[in-house]
């Protein structure tokens, strides 16, 4: 079987291409769950990596579930709902946590149809890009089913309770440009603009200070959930923690060299 996930380095951003257009890379078979499990691994622990890129090959990004296993491996083909619970669990599950703990940040450039679960994978990257020919639906409903691996927490966050509720309740599809007029993405571009846009604005992000980049994903992370007083202390920490990196010296150091180029780029 061809592998799920190609992995290519563009500098410090790695570059992540679902590549099963036999399934249009559907996200829910075991080995494509564990390609990216990996992945998120990986990247963790390369300090060299400093933004992530996830798109799709060929004419979907993701379908989300593979309904040619679906039923057998995490539904009623288990034979005790139990059996689907843990199924979940321990598999789809372990994504959406793998992506939020990801350090560094995350861009989803959706070259086709994001249905379902392949939905809410790009909701679990922190921007999106679509294609023009892009397409994102919150089907679950349309197969008697609910978003099982963590849509109905992030989608709420992304686009509002009503928008989201509306999506969720009749699995009706939306285009590109209405993606964008939701808030889901933030640029829809020509499908051959679509890995050259995504990657020129990972490669800004990567090439801002590392540490600060990475704290400031944590804090936006926190400030989802958190009390103000509490992000405000940990914004404290982290701030006292940016002040004394090397980063930060070369570029307090440049500001005052006169050199805006090294400060904004």
């Amino acid at each position: 079987m061809t592998p799920f996930l190609n992995l290519r380095r563009e500098g410090a951003v790695a570059l992540l291409t679902m590549n099963r257009p036999a399934t249009h890379n559907a996200v829910s078979d075991p080995d494509a769950i564990e390609s990216l499990l990996d992945a998120c691994a990986d990247i963790n622990a390369d300090r060299g990596v400093r933004a992530v890129v996830i798109t799709g090959s060929g004419r979907a990004f993701s379908s989300g579930g593979n309904v040619k296993t679906l039923r057998d491996q995490v539904g009623s083909g288990l034979g005790v709902p139990a059996l689907s619970r843990h199924a979940y669990r321990n598999g789809i599950q372990r994504l959406p946590i793998a992506l939020y703990n990801l350090e560094v940040p995350t861009i989803a450039a959706v070259n086709g149809h994001a249905i379902g679960a392949g939905m809410d994978l790009a909701c679990m990257c922190d921007i999106r890009i679509a294609s023009t020919q892009a397409t994102f639906a919150c089907s679950f409903v349309k197969l008697g089913l609910i978003p099982g691996d963590g849509g109905a927490w992030f989608l709420p966050r992304l686009l509002g309770r009503s928008r989201a509720a509306e999506l969720a309740f009749t699995g009706r599809a939306i285009d590109a440009q209405q993606a964008r007029a939701d808030g889901l993405v933030s640029q829809v571009v020509e499908p051959e603009q679509l890995l050259p846009a995504a990657l020129a604005l990972a490669q800004e992000i990567a090439a801002q200070p590392g540490d600060a980049v990475r704290m400031t994903k944590r804090l936006l992370r926190e400030g989802e959930h958190t009390r103000l007083d509490t992000l405000l202390e940990m914004s404290a920490a982290f701030q006292a923690l940016a002040h004394h990196t090397p980063e930060h010296e070369e570029r307090l150091a440049a500001f005052a060299s006169g050199s805006s180029k090294a400060v904004t780029r």
